[in-house]
Parts: C-alpha cells; structure tokens; sequence
C-alpha cells in the first residue's frame, strides 16, 4: 500500500470568477490565480517554493516558462499535463515534495483562457491519437467520444436519459448559490429532455460549456499553516492510474476500480464515510461511472443510485456543490481543481451558501485525456477537517 501521509495540509482556496470568452492570455489567468494565493495565505509568491501547472492554452511554454514571468525562484516544479486529473495529481506530486523536503510552500495552479477561437484549435491539437482515430472519419472532439461512452453504458447497464438528468438537474440547483457558475437558472426536467441533439444520445444540458478562468491552492506542513494562521484540510489518502482497463472495449470504468480498496484504507474510512463528493462531470456518464467505481454503488447499479439519491447540497449525497463543470463552465484544466479547491472550502466552513453542513470528510476526482473510446486518466483524493 502506498505510505499514508506525513501532516501535509492543503490551504489557501482560490478561484477566479469563469469568464465565457476572454481575451487575456493563460499566463495573466495564472497570475491572477497566483495573486489570489498570496492574498489568500499571506505567504509571498516569492517565498512560494514549488510550483504545479496545469493549462491547455499555455502554448509552448511550461511551469518553468511561467516561473519566470511571474518572478518566483522554486525548487519543486511540475507541469501536470493530464487534463481533468491534473488537480489531485498535482496535489499527491506536491504532497510528496514537501515531506521530502524539497519544497516547503507549492502553489497548484491550473489556468486556461477561452478566446473565440481557442476551442477549436485545442480540438484540432488535442493528442495525436484522437488525431488518426476519428478525425478521418469527420468527427472531433469530446462529443463523439463520450457518445460513444454514453451509449455503450446505456445499452450495457439500462441507464436512461431521465437517470443523467438527475445528475444535471441536482448539479444545477447546486449552481444557483454559487456566484461564479456561468449557469445558475434552474434546470427542469423537460427542459434538459428537449433540449437540442449534440450528439446521439447526448443532449446540451450533458455537455460542458468551454469558458476561462483559473483555481488553486496551497500544499504545505501542517506546522506551516499553522505558524501562517491559515485554516486547512488535512490530506489523508490519494490514489493515480493511467489506462487502468486497457482489455475494456469501450470504457464503463476508471482506474478508480483498481486502486478503490487502497483508497479507503490509506484514510482509515469507508464510502460511508464520505461527506461531500465531487466527481469529474464533464459529460453525466462518467460521474455515473465514478459512483459505482468509487463504491458508493456496484457497477451497473449507478441508475438505480441516482434514482435513490438526493444529491443537492442539503440531500442525502451532496455532490458537486459549485454546480459541477456542467453548471459552472468548464475553464480548462482548471476543471479538475474545481472539486479540489471546493473541497478545502467545505472542510474550513468557507464554501458560504454552498456548505454541507458537519462536513469533515470530503472525496475530490479526476479524470481526463480522452482518446476515441476512452478516458487515459482518473485519480481520487481524500481530505478531512483539520
């Protein structure tokens, strides 16, 4: 089993308002998010000794390129490149680092702009497989693929619309307390049903909407956030696979399924213990995959779970408190922090109208890199109130 974790603390939530179109670079999103950090902790950005980046809009340039032109001098850094993952990967990478003691203070930043055009050349460039798989056959990007996902899961596991409109509809209303959702009008179920086609079966209301904006956060010693006053979650358990099921025709799980059990018992806790979940919900279908996976239900039976289940921030499973990507937008790679960030929200009574109330264990995930018939990345973290 993987060594449990040495007082590592995660602090200091940052995230900036989404923006559907920008015309600001990456770079002044990531400094904006830097300077939310600084504001946020009372650290220096020159006393910041780690850095993690995350973006899909960075161009050519990386972490190192972006310590230069933020004026930092580090001696962990890390450019995550594992899209909707990266958030709790850069987090167990930085983790690490510290109780190694080769940084003290890591700034985890994912940032990305959204001009009009950006979408599309991300499309265009997105992996070299996507590239020869379907492009020659006209389609491209996330759409089609996760059609296919959405419709092997339905045929295979008899999961209906009305069963992901649960999902949009409880992440909605999450949405409507949170100021910085893009998308915060109540959703009714007729309105997501008769919503226009994207791509069969997948319907608007199951699709992210591009945006801009950035999230971070602070990881350091428990003694450090302390001597800072800072409030802060503890880091308790964390598990990153990679093309988990590569015998699976057509993806129905993620390497969650494989590193579960060790999950759990690196945290000392079971799924029943878990407070408030946030899933990677770029398209329904794979939170649904993520609740099965996660054990909150066996595989087959997330259908039936969504059915059961209040998933609003007072149900009986709060679940993406924001509103989720399919409410708030989707600012890149900071999507995969979005459930991170909230999480440490959630532990120090800072998450405001969008607080589960005697929260003190919460479970972020990842997932990212879509190839054709499935996602390459999923990963999972697991905090408790300090």
């Amino acid at each position: 089993m993987r060594r449990p974790y040495d007082d590592i603390v995660v602090a200091a939530p940052v995230s900036l308002p989404y923006e559907r179109f920008s015309i600001e670079t990456m770079h002044w999103w990531a400094g904006a998010a830097l300077r939310g950090l600084v504001e946020a902790s009372g650290i220096s950005h020159k006393d910041m000794d780690g850095l993690a980046l995350s973006s899909f809009t960075a161009g050519t340039d990386s972490g190192v390129n972006l310590v230069q032109h933020l004026g930092m001098t580090v001696r962990f850094l890390d450019t995550v490149p594992l899209g909707g993952a990266a958030g709790t990967v850069s987090l167990r990478r930085a983790a690490r680092a510290v109780e190694a003691g080769d940084a003290d203070v890591v700034a985890c930043i994912a940032a990305d702009t959204n001009h009009p055009d950006t979408f599309r050349q991300s499309l265009a460039n997105f992996s070299r497989f996507a590239q020869d798989a379907v492009y020659p056959f006209g389609a491209g990007g996330a759409n089609g693929s996760f059609a296919l996902l959405t419709r092997n899961y339905m045929n295979r596991f008899g999961a209906t619309r009305e069963d992901f409109a649960r999902i949009c509809i409880d992440q909605r209303s999450n949405a409507g307390v949170n100021p910085r959702a893009l998308l915060r009008k109540p959703l009714s179920l007729d309105e997501y049903m008769n919503a226009r086609l994207i791509s069969d079966p997948l319907h608007l209301f199951d699709c992210v909407m591009p945006c801009a904006g950035a999230e971070a956060f602070l990881v350091m010693r428990e003694e450090t956030a302390k001597a800072q006053g800072l409030a802060y979650a503890k880091l308790t358990s964390s598990i990153e696979r990679h093309h988990a099921y590569p015998e699976d025709p057509i993806q129905i799980r993620g390497g969650w399924a494989r590193d579960v059990d060790e999950l759990y018992a690196m945290a000392g806790c079971t799924p029943d213990d878990i407070d408030v979940v946030q899933t990677y919900d770029d398209y329904p279908v794979i939170a649904m995959m993520q609740f099965e996976d996660l054990g909150f239900c066996a595989k087959g039976e997330g259908p039936e779970f969504v059915r059961s289940k209040d998933m609003t921030i007072a149900g009986d499973f709060p679940q993406n408190t924001t509103g989720g990507q399919l409410s708030s937008g989707q600012a890149g790679a900071a999507g995969g922090h979005m459930g991170l960030v909230e999480n440490i929200r959630q532990l120090t009574d800072a998450a405001g109208p969008s607080q589960v109330k005697d929260a003190s264990r919460a479970l972020a995930l990842g997932f990212g890199m879509i190839n054709y018939d499935r996602g390459l990345a999923s990963s999972a973290v697991i905090l408790e109130r300090a």
